[in-house]
């Protein structure tokens, strides 16, 4: 499973409360536990949990979908992740799936748990919403981020027009109610969603990209921020969708990691005053 593809969730000062809980919950492992970053294993699959302050909070706009096994799977993941938070669709038989229910926890994270069957090894997947002005355009999005990354396909689409019924409010019938797409091996869902949401992507959930060098760094950055994409500090950026990304090479990270604190604590102060990561700016630091 492709671990330099992984998602970032924003928390102000509970990422370790959270890594807890969702250890907990699905039978992971804590893997790096410093104050501001947090990282866990679920399933194989690394999640970043970042103590970034009161700036952003998560929203239903990046849920995450949990392929399960069995009704009692689906039923012990629901019933851990309801408490103290709520239900945003009953957990019930659908058209899609004999036991499904979409649930906000209660440090505002969205799952989606569903009895089905897993396209790859992949349990946890990442699912998009493309609302409001980004609504119809799914498909787009698609394209783009599958024409970046290597090793990237399109998979199985269902349209609106194709659909099951019981919406509440009538969908384009070319919208896509469910689209599977996979970048670099790591699989995501994606939808259209005319509903008038009090939300829309925002840093609180972005995916993290880890680069070999600069040549991939420059390559994923320029694809993303070009057209009407727009960059942001220390590697942050948002896509022409708003959805924000986090272009990180490993040298970054393991410059960061030197057990030289001089050293390392010039990186960051470097990294800090960078858009786009410059590879060779770090190393003139560190060796400053």
């Amino acid at each position: 499973m492709n671990n330099d593809i992984f998602p970032c969730l924003w928390y102000d000062g509970e990422a370790k409360e959270s890594a807890d809980f969702y250890c907990t919950v699905f039978d992971g492992k804590i893997t790096a536990d410093t104050p501001v970053v947090m990282n866990i294993e679920l399933f194989g699959q690394k999640l970043m949990l970042l103590n970034g302050g009161p700036h952003f909070t998560k929203n239903a706009s990046v849920s995450f979908m949990v392929i399960c096994d069995t009704e009692a799977e689906v039923q012990k993941y629901w019933d851990q992740l309801l408490d103290g938070g709520m239900a945003l669709m009953p957990l019930d038989s659908y058209s899609w799936s004999k036991k499904y229910g979409w649930v906000k926890d209660k440090y505002g994270v969205s799952w989606q748990i569903f009895l089905g069957e897993k396209a790859s090894e992949q349990k946890i997947i990442p699912t998009l919403m493309f609302i409001h002005e980004n609504n119809g355009k799914a498909m787009k999005a698609m394209q783009l981020y599958t024409s970046i990354f290597p090793n990237s396909k399109i998979g199985n689409i269902l349209k609106y027009g194709e659909g099951s019924e019981g919406h509440p409010i009538p969908e384009p019938a070319e919208n896509i109610q469910h689209a599977h797409f996979e970048i670099n091996g790591y699989d995501f869902f994606c939808m259209d969603n005319s509903y008038d949401h009090p939300f829309d992507f925002n840093e609180g959930i972005s995916m993290v990209v880890m680069t070999d060098d600069q040549e991939q760094t420059d390559k994923y950055w320029d694809s993303l921020t070009s057209n009407g994409g727009r960059e942001s500090m220390c590697g942050w950026l948002k896509d022409p969708f708003g959805f924000s990304w986090q272009i990180v090479p490993k040298k970054l990270i393991q410059l960061m990691s030197d057990p030289d604190q001089a050293k390392a604590q010039k990186v960051v102060q470097a990294m800090m005053k960078m858009q786009k990561i410059s590879i060779a700016e770090l190393e003139n630091a560190y060796n400053s």
